[in-house]
C-alpha cells in the first residue's frame, strides 16, 4: 500500500499568549544576539520553565550562545529562583560544541554567592566531561585532575560540602570512556581524603562492563567483596548486563537465582529489565516475556523501559505483531512512548522493509505531537528520501520547525538531496534558508547540492543570496561569541 500523505500541520500562533517551551526557544534564537526583553518578562513568571527550555535548545541543537546569555542575566536577577537543573544542561549544551567549551568552567566561577545551590554533582559530571573531551588524549588526565581539584576549591569556597559523591562523577567520567584503568588509579589516589561508599565500587565495576572486560570485572568484583564490599541490586545488575552482552545470558539467569536466595537483595525493576534486554541479544522472545510476566510475583511493576526491552526482544525476533501490541498495550496503560520505544519499532519496520509499518508508526508520533530526537529524525528523512518520497521528508520538516526543534543539519543535506532530485529545488531552498534564520550553519554539502540544483535553473540571484547569507551567519556566530565573552 503507497504512503499517504499528511496534512500540512498547523503553525502556532505568533502571540505568546501562555509562554511555552517552543514559543520562548523560537523568541530566544530570533532575537540572537540579545535576549529579548519579552523573554526577561515570561521567565520570572514561571522558573520552572527554565530547564525545560535549555532542554530544548540542547535536543534541538540549537547555538549555545543566545542560551548562555540568557542564563547570565537571569543570574543578575534578584528574586529569580534559578533551578539547580537548568546549570547541567546549560553545561551539556556548552560542551557540545569545542568552540565553546572553554566557557563552562569560567561559568562555574562566575556564579554569585547568592546561588550556592547550582554546585552539583551532575553539574561537575559535565565540567569533568568536558575536561575529558575538550583536551588533547595525553593531556586530559591532567586536565580532568585539575578540574576536580579546583571544583573543590570552589565547593569549599561557597560552604559546599564535597565528597563520595564528587568522587564518584570523576570515576564515572573517565569510566564512561573505557579508561578503567585510569579510574582505579585515581581511586586509590582519593579514596582516604573521600572515603568511598557502595556506589564507588559499583561505578568501577560499570567501568569495566561499558569496557568491556568481563574476567577483569569478576577479578574486581571478588577481590572487593574479600576487602567487605557487600554487593546490592545494582551489583548484579551490572554483571547480568557485561554477561548479557557477551551473549552469555545463562550465566546472567544464574545470578539472577543467587539474588532470589539473598534476603536484602531482591531482584529490581532495572534487574528485570536488563534481563528482559539480555534475552532479546539472543533472541529467546518467549523467556522475555516469561521474565516480564514473573515481574508482578516480586511485587515489581513494568515501567517504560521494561515495556522498551520486551519491545526490542520482539523486534529481534522479527515478532513485530507482538512488539505493536506491547506499544498499544503501553498506550491503554497511559504509560506514554519515548524516543527508545518509536525508534525501536521503526527500526524493525525498516529492517523487512515494512513501508507501510513505518508510516503507522509515523503517524503514530506525529499525532500525538512527539518531538523526536536526532536519531529517529534521521531514520526517517533517509527512509523517506530513499523511497522517493521527499514530499514526507518535508512535512516532517515542517512539524520539527513548527514544534521550535531545529533539525540536525545532517538532516538537511539528506532532505535538499531529496528534494532537488525529484525538482522540488524552491522548497529545498526554503529549507535551507530556515536553518540559518535559527542561527545554524548549513554543511558543504547541502550548500554544494543546493547551489548545482540551482545553476541549472539558472537561479543565479539565489546561489548569490545563499552565499551571502551564509557569511552574514558564520560572522553573526562570531559577534555573538565576542559579546558573551
Amino acid at each position: 500500500m503507497p504512503l499517504r500523505l499528511l496534512p500540512p500541520p498547523r503553525r502556532a500562533a505568533a502571540a505568546l499568549l501562555t509562554p511555552t517551551v517552543p514559543h520562548l526557544a523560537r523568541l530566544l534564537l530570533s532575537h540572537a544576539p540579545s535576549t529579548p526583553p519579552l523573554l526577561l518578562a515570561l521567565l520570572p513568571s514561571c522558573p520552572a520553565l527554565l530547564t525545560p527550555l535549555l532542554s530544548h535548545l540542547l535536543l534541538s541543537h540549537s547555538p549555545p550562545l543566545p542560551a548562555l546569555a540568557l542564563y547570565r542575566r537571569l543570574l543578575t536577577l534578584p528574586h529569580f529562583p534559578v533551578p539547580e537543573t537548568s546549570l547541567p544542561v546549560l553545561l551539556r549544551l556548552l560542551a557540545r560544541s569545542r568552540r565553546y567549551a572553554h566557557l563552562s568552567f569560567p561559568l562555574l566561577e562566575s556564579l554569585p554567592p547568592t546561588h550556592p545551590h547550582l554546585l552539583s554533582t551532575p553539574a561537575l559530571a559535565v565540567l569533568l566531561s568536558t575536561a575529558l573531551s575538550a583536551s588533547a588524549p595525553g593531556a586530559s588526565f591532567d586536565s580532568a585532575v585539575t578540574c576536580f581539584d579546583s571544583a573543590a576549591r570552589v565547593w569549599a569556597s561557597a560552604g559546599r560540602a564535597f565528597g563520595a559523591d564528587e568522587l564518584n562523577a570523576l570515576l564515572r567520567a573517565f569510566c564512561a570512556r573505557g579508561r578503567v584503568a585510569e579510574a582505579r588509579a585515581l581511586f586509590h589516589r582519593y579514596c582516604d581524603k573521600y572515603p568511598p561508599d557502595t556506589r564507588t565500587f559499583n561505578t568501577l565495576l560499570l567501568g569495566f562492563k561499558e569496557a568491556g572486560h568481563s574476567q577483569a570485572l569478576d577479578l574486581f568484583y571478588h577481590d572487593a567483596v574479600l576487602r567487605g564490599f557487600v554487593p546490592d541490586a545494582v551489583s548484579y545488575c551490572v554483571r547480568m548486563d557485561a554477561y548479557c552482552k557477551k551473549g552469555r545470558f545463562a550465566d546472567a539467569l544464574e545470578l539472577l537465582d543467587e539474588m532470589r536466595t539473598r534476603e536484602n537483595c531482591k531482584p529490581t525493576l532495572h534487574v528485570f529489565t536488563t534481563l528482559i534486554y539480555g534475552a532479546g541479544i539472543v533472541r529467546d522472545a518467549a523467556r522475555a516475556r516469561l521474565l516480564f510476566d514473573e515481574m508482578e510475583k516480586w511485587g515489581v511493576t513494568p515501567d517504560r523501559g521494561a515495556h522498551n526491552a520486551l519491545m526490542g526482544a520482539y523486534v529481534r525476533a522479527r515478532d513485530l505483531k507482538s512488539a505493536l501490541a506491547v506499544m498499544d498495550k503501553m498506550e491503554r496503560k497511559g504509560i506514554g512512548l519515548d524516543d527508545v520505544s518509536y525508534n525501536t519499532m521503526l527500526c524493525g519496520f525498516q529492517r523487512v522493509g515494512d513501508l507501510e509499518g513505518i508510516w503507522k508508526v509515523y503517524s503514530k508520533m506525529v499525532g500525538s505531537g512527539f518531538m523526536p530526537r536526532t536519531r529517529t529524525t534521521m531514520l526517517l528523512m533517509k527512509v523517506f528520501c530513499e523511497n522517493a518520497r521527499p514530499d514526507l521528508g518535508l512535512e516532517l520538516w515542517d512539524y520539527l520547525m513548527g514544534k521550535g526543534c531545529v533539525p540536525h543539519r545532517h538532516a538537511l543535506d539528506i532532505l535538499v538531496t531529496g528534494l532537488c532530485c525529484r525538482g522540488a529545488v524552491s522548497e529545498a531552498y526554503r529549507c535551507f534558508r530556515e536553518i540559518i534564520d535559527m542561527g545554524m550553519v548549513p554543511t558543504e554539502r547541502a550548500f554544494t547540492i543546493l547551489e548545482g540544483f540551482l545553476r541549472r535553473a539558472r537561479e543565479y540571484g539565489k546561489i548569490e543570496e545563499i552565499r551571502l547569507i551564509m557569511k552574514v551567519a558564520q560572522l553573526e556566530g562570531h559577534q555573538i561569541k565576542e559579546e558573551t565573552v
